[in-house]
């Protein structure tokens, strides 16, 4: 196993694939899953020439499974330690969902040089949770419920979520893949119950404003406009608005999990922003 050992002695796990003196893209993953969950892109952008790199935030995965450090301050710590020990350059970063919080929170922090370019679909910023400065956003409630869910039966509730919302499976006609939510359960279920439980807080309450004021790489948003998770008003046309060099594509009906439904439409739309 590939690994590295924060300041703290969390381990992380990665894979790292494609010749070291290619481009690199790292791909940030969405709660509660892994690095797996980009098995698709990694082999897409690998068969392109591309180094692709893929790790599991603490407590998800084969990392540590850590009792503390499950909030967006640490998550973007630990991916600067990997882009450290890796010495990454100009590296293209990617993340979904949580993933693409994780992308913000660390590419507005990242050191010169680190980051040429990112990429955040189905992302939760700006911010997800309700509030006076967020009234699009989703009740507390929500977010309570997701708790309320995991704490009653994790195992069901890691079924329920893929087989419903999340690839969009619940909505007439749907062509539903029983291994998506077969492989979405196992992911999810390698991870620790501590960090799924704590990093709801951290999805949906961080406000990224800030951190996607101060980025000035280019970035790519893209986002299914029938997302049933993150939805899309509250969330990518607001962080393109608020980037200083953004390109927002949204895509009429696709899921929040499309980067496994529809791989054949968004891979390319990334491809073609990296080789721009």
């Amino acid at each position: 196993m590939s690994i590295i050992t924060t300041k703290d002695g969390t381990e992380i796990f990665y894979k790292d694939w494609g010749p070291r003196e290619a481009q690199p893209i790292v791909f940030h993953h969405g709660w509660p899953l892994s690095a797996d969950d980009w098995d698709n892109q990694m082999l897409y952008f690998l068969a392109q020439g591309f180094r692709v790199i893929a790790h599991d935030r603490r407590g998800h995965g084969r990392s540590t499974q850590t009792s503390t450090g499950h909030e967006m301050d640490t998550y973007a710590a630990d991916v600067a330690a990997l882009t450290d020990a890796l010495d990454l350059k100009n590296a293209f970063h990617v993340g979904h969902s949580t993933g693409g919080g994780e992308v913000v929170h660390y590419v507005a922090r990242a050191k010169p040089g680190r980051v040429g370019k990112a990429v955040i679909v189905g992302a939760v910023p700006p911010v997800m949770v309700k509030s006076d400065n967020n009234p699009g956003g989703l009740p507390i409630d929500v977010f309570d419920g997701l708790r309320s869910a995991l704490l009653a039966n994790r195992a069901q509730f890691f079924i329920d979520v893929p087989t419903g919302p999340f690839y969009g499976f619940n909505r007439p006609g749907a062509t539903v893949s029983q291994g998506l939510i077969d492989n979405w359960w196992r992911q999810g279920m390698m991870g620790g119950a501590n960090a799924h439980y704590e990093c709801i807080k951290a999805f949906s309450e961080t406000d990224f404003t800030e951190d996607l004021k101060t980025i000035e790489v280019p970035v790519l948003v893209l986002h299914g406009t029938d997302d049933q998770i993150v939805p899309y008003e509250d969330s990518a046309p607001l962080s393109a608005k608020l980037l200083k060099n953004a390109t927002l594509k949204s895509y009429e009906g696709l899921p929040h999990g499309m980067l496994s439904t529809h791989p054949d439409i968004v891979n390319p739309d990334m491809l073609a922003f990296f080789k721009a």
